[in-house]
């Protein structure tokens, strides 16, 4: 007597689907290894997949691979400081960050090798793809600003912070993600006030943008109890003056 064996459902994916699958796969393996560790094998035994369709897909291998994994996080990244216009500047930016260290803490690993590169994968494209993750940030803060055409030192400001967001969230995974992530936001969007201010004192333009940023500000928001800190700490040197 014979027996039929029971059937699976099966459903094919389309094209973009299955690149879909394919390039979650190699983002779930770049999240946690350096790109050069991780292999076309292994994407496709995470997907579940033969290693010729890997191919089928990305036919330049584990670089086309690699720069399109790159460029879904870095969407993913961009995304995370479109903020609406709302509230405090300092909210929007806690907002934001939020997003963004929640990305850093999820990718831990790829996160560090794709800004310090290195990677035996690292190309012209690749980077280009990282600095335009840091111009599209540096564009959503300068909108939430509220200024039409920034000048030099704005944007420098900006650009700076942008750059020491970076550094911060790879010496925070090196020191074993201390210290805890809502304190490192806060002490950003701090920063991010305080390189405004010493910005203000050289800038009319970047001065203006201060004083009307400020006007929305709570005393319990980011920006009053940053000022409570402070003015303890340089009341003593009126003698500066």
């Amino acid at each position: 007597m014979t027996s039929e064996a029971p059937t699976r459902a099966y459903r094919r994916l389309s094209v973009e689907e299955r690149r879909s699958q394919l390039l979650d796969a190699a983002l779930e393996l770049f999240a946690h290894h350096a790109p050069e560790d991780v292999s076309l094998d292994d994407v496709a035994e995470a997907a579940g997949v033969s290693r010729p369709l890997v191919y089928r897909y990305f036919p330049g291998g584990k670089q086309q691979l690699y720069e399109a994994a790159l460029r879904t996080a870095a969407e993913e990244l961009e995304h995370c400081f479109d903020e609406p216009a709302e509230g405090p500047l300092t909210s929007r930016l806690a907002h934001a960050l939020d997003r963004y260290l929640d990305f850093v803490d999820t990718h831990d690993t790829g996160f560090s090798a794709l800004l310090q590169g290195g990677s035996v994968v690292e190309t012209s494209r690749a980077t280009a793809i990282v600095d335009g993750v840091r111009r599209a940030a540096a564009d959503h803060i300068l909108r939430h600003l509220e200024v039409a055409e920034p000048g030099l030192r704005l944007r420098m400001t900006v650009r700076m912070w942008i750059t020491s967001v970076e550094a911060a969230s790879l010496i925070w995974l090196d020191e074993g993600k201390q210290p805890d992530v809502g304190e490192l936001r806060d002490w950003l969007v701090e920063q991010f006030v305080a390189c405004l201010t010493a910005t203000a004192g050289r800038d009319p333009q970047t001065a203006a943008v201060v004083r009307h940023a400020l006007t929305v500000e709570t005393p319990d928001g980011a920006a009053g109890a940053l000022a409570r800190r402070i003015l303890p700490v340089v009341g003593d040197a009126a003698h500066l003056l």
